[in-house]
């Protein structure tokens, strides 16, 4: 394990960063992993219009969802997301960011 891997792992762990959540695959089994939480708003630019939207994006460790996909399935304290879009991996590729919409 690189020293990059172990701080990732630590993050993930620590309770003040990193919350449990349910992983379930399109047609699979859930599996519990450790989710960190990026409620960020984003801005997209339209024509001359900008337009503000809230999403819900959260980073998934490669190491607990290896190939997450476009309708699979988190719950995180209870609420049920789906995830959209294609998932994006980290330069180090340890790290997934999802964009997550309520299912």
């Amino acid at each position: 394990m690189t020293a990059l891997a172990a701080v990732v792992d630590a993050l993930f762990a620590d309770p003040n960063i990193g919350r449990e959540a349910v992983f379930t695959s399109d047609g699979g089994a859930p599996v519990l992993v450790r989710v960190v939480s990026r409620h960020a708003d984003a801005i997209t630019d339209f024509g001359d219009a900008r337009l503000w939207s809230e999403t819900t994006r959260i980073d998934l460790r490669v190491a607990d969802v290896a190939y997450p996909r476009p309708g699979d399935r988190l719950e995180i304290d209870g609420d049920a997301f789906l995830i959209q879009g294609e998932p994006v991996r980290d330069r180090e590729r340890l790290v997934w960011t999802v964009d997550l919409r309520p299912a």
